[in-house]
């Protein structure tokens, strides 16, 4: 798959950046200048759009959804190319203000210059807290997302989701998981909805886990608290969930984790994802 930039993959990132400013004041613009990367994938952007566009400079196509609620959510997708079509929201009015879910539909080429149409979703899943509201609310995504992944199916060649989506899927994402089973973000019916996502009922893979194999992780978050990231503690709840054509063409995937807890502009690390079709 080849871009405007002429290389022979698409690099696609995605983070969770807790606070766009404060992680430019923490030195996201040093970790992102020199990755090239084509299309970048934001959650928890809670910025509004100028701030955005002026952080991260010219050069990007800007698609972001600011939440309703100030200072909270917000996902974005900057590209390097000019996307043929934008969505903002997931399909169910109920999250329509929310920052949870924006779409991009790109025109991709292979090697032979044939096009392709990729949808790139950006999005962010309620973190939940079970028995409340809050879990209620992040089940009644999670049964949208089921319904929309297979209409990006029909839509387009490839599709792609990434993002903070809140739940580790299996005991090899979460590195304490006998002490969080009743916890949200490693809750049995969530866990469910990925077994679907990634089973014969939707058919779609987890990219990240399909390159790294049955290993622990790699973890992509660590709680501020106590020495989480030092000692790897960490939780495997950023994705790419792609359509199997296009998950066959990762051929990489790095977590680009600091080399230590100062250095972090962020609780998550970027999940980058190469691929080449």
């Amino acid at each position: 798959m080849s871009s405007a930039l002429k290389k022979d993959h698409l690099r696609i990132a995605s983070v969770n950046v807790n606070g766009l400013r404060a992680a430019y004041k923490k030195g996201m613009a040093e970790w992102l200048e020199p990755r090239e990367v084509d299309i970048l994938c934001l959650q928890e952007v809670r910025a509004p759009d100028a701030v955005v566009a002026e952080l991260l400079g010219e050069g990007w196509y800007i698609l972001h959804a600011e939440a309703e609620a100030k200072g909270r959510a917000g996902v974005a997708i900057a590209s390097r190319e000019e996307p043929v079509a934008t969505r903002v929201g997931i399909g169910d009015d109920f999250f329509a203000t929310t920052g949870r879910w924006v779409e991009a539909d790109y025109t991709v080429r292979d090697a032979a210059g044939e096009a392709s149409r990729l949808t790139v979703a950006s999005a962010y899943v309620h973190s939940g807290e079970a028995g409340t509201p809050k879990q209620d609310d992040k089940f009644r995504f999670l049964d949208v997302m089921v319904k929309r992944l297979p209409e990006l199916t029909k839509h387009s060649d490839h599709a792609l989701v990434v993002g903070d989506l809140n739940v580790g899927h299996t005991e090899l994402d979460i590195r304490n998981w006998k002490g969080n089973v009743k916890r949200a973000g490693f809750l049995p019916e969530e866990r469910a909805y990925f077994d679907r996502f990634f089973g014969e009922e939707i058919g779609w893979k987890d990219v990240h886990r399909g390159l790294a194999g049955n290993v622990d992780g790699p973890y992509t978050w660590w709680s501020q608290r106590g020495q989480a990231f030092d000692n790897d503690t960490g939780w495997r709840i950023d994705y790419h969930m792609a359509t199997p054509a296009l998950a066959a063409a990762a051929v990489s995937a790095v977590v680009d984790r600091a080399a230590s807890w100062d250095t972090r502009f962020s609780d998550h690390a970027p999940l980058v994802v190469d691929y080449r079709l």
